[in-house]
């Protein structure tokens, strides 16, 4: 038998010695769950500073530096627009959980030769414009609203009607749209709807050669139509079965100016007076209204039904409510006779009011105050105004000298 070499010996004995103090500090590192290094990674990415790089292993890649459109390699294609809204969706989403990002330029295949689909290091954000509405840089993103195209108001009418026999007088109301898109017209001696849905013309009433249409005044709902007439009748018409339902006497003198009420219908005269008449009552009027010292040519009811406002060729605009038989507010601010008369549908209390050719001024009052708001000179004979139900803008119409109509915005009163 050989005998053994002691320094052989020694070398195993120091190699194992040496590999057990390799080993040791190994061994007695404590283990660490998955949970934790999740936990950690998490934590990490949201508290990096833009400088500092996350690096992540083969298990737990690090999603924010990777290209999500990149598994998207075969998309289907779209069938309607439901997916583009999907896809805006998911864009805001994936920018708001993982930070900005900006499209990048990719070849015709959708793929980009220079990244992978995982990346396991994170990228240093660059200053870019940022898909998520909540981004932290200040550039505009899709979250910003899109610029508002400018308003184009036609100067051309788009449908023009043949209308013989308009009474050309500046005090009579020959005009009126229904609120199922119908409108009315008093041409000489007769009364015609026109259907702004399917273009029909129908001929209402003839009143025979002895009178005249002289104001024309739809119910609220639509379905009934005010006509005033030169001998001071007020007639009632079924607009859908072109039927005359009632007439009603009590003035003197024709009847230019008609309002609805909710049961309500005012009506003015030359006579200077003006009639309330319910039309569940079978008096023809409850009431007479007296203050104008001309002819009454302008009646408005406010939106919720308790003011009246009038205006007549005495140059006065008064206001009523629904049971005083005298004006609760008198203006005399005009210099003109007083036609155009129109209540706001957005403030409670907020009247406006044009003159005639002298005047030419549209003015503001507020009646629960009772004060004079403003005032502006048109240049121009006001003949009717119309309030916006949508939005702050007021239209007027004008007879001489411009012969125009003008879209205002309130209370700028800039044209629009």
């Amino acid at each position: 038998m050989e005998e053994e070499d002691p320094s052989a010996s020694n070398v195993i004995t120091n190699s194992n010695s040496s590999s057990q103090r390799n080993l040791s500090p190994s061994m007695n590192t404590p283990v660490v769950s998955l949970e934790s290094r999740i936990n950690r990674l998490i934590n990490a990415n949201q508290s990096q500073s833009p400088s500092r790089s996350i690096y992540s292993d083969r298990f737990i890649p690090s999603r924010s530096g990777s290209n999500f459109a990149l598994f998207d390699l075969s998309p289907s294609p779209s069938k309607d627009g439901k997916e583009d809204g999907a896809g805006s969706y998911a864009t805001l989403l994936r920018a708001a959980m993982f930070g900005p990002e900006t499209p990048e330029k990719r070849d015709i295949t959708g793929f980009s030769s220079s990244r992978n689909i995982f990346r396991f290091k994170t990228e240093t954000h660059r200053s870019l414009n940022s898909f998520s509405p909540f981004g932290v840089d200040d550039s505009p993103g899709v979250c910003h609203s899109p610029v508002k195209a400018p308003r184009k108001v036609p100067r051309s009418p788009y449908k023009v009607l043949d209308a013989p026999a308009l009474q050309d007088d500046f005090y009579l109301n020959l005009v009126d749209w229904s609120a199922q898109n119908v409108l009315a017209v008093g041409l000489g001696n007769c009364v015609y709807l026109w259907n702004a849905c399917s273009s029909k013309v129908t001929k209402l009433c003839d009143l025979g050669a002895e009178d005249s249409v002289c104001s024309v005044g739809w119910a609220l709902r639509g379905t009934h139509l005010a006509v005033g007439t030169s001998t001071g009748k007020v007639q009632i018409w079924d607009a859908s079965r072109c039927k005359r339902t009632r007439t009603m006497e009590g003035h003197r003198l024709r009847v230019g100016a008609l309002a609805w009420g909710s049961s309500v219908l005012s009506s003015g005269s030359r006579d200077k007076s003006i009639l309330q008449r319910d039309i569940r009552c079978q008096e023809d009027h409850v009431s007479k209204l007296t203050g104008h010292k001309s002819e009454v040519c302008g009646l408005k009811w406010s939106y919720d039904n308790r003011e009246l406002a009038s205006g007549g060729n005495d140059n006065r605009l008064f206001v009523w409510n629904q049971h005083s038989t005298q004006p609760v507010l008198k203006y005399s601010e005009h210099t003109a006779a007083v036609k155009a008369i129109a209540w706001s549908p957005h403030v409670h209390g907020l009247l406006a009011s044009g003159g005639g050719t002298a005047d030419r001024c549209i003015r503001f009052w507020n009646t629960t105050t009772n004060t004079h708001l403003s005032s502006i000179d048109t240049c121009s004979q006001v003949c009717n105004l119309a309030w916006s139900k949508n939005v702050n803008e007021l239209v007027s119409t004008h007879g001489y000298s411009q012969n125009q109509i003008i879209v205002w915005k309130y209370p700028t009163m800039s044209k629009v």
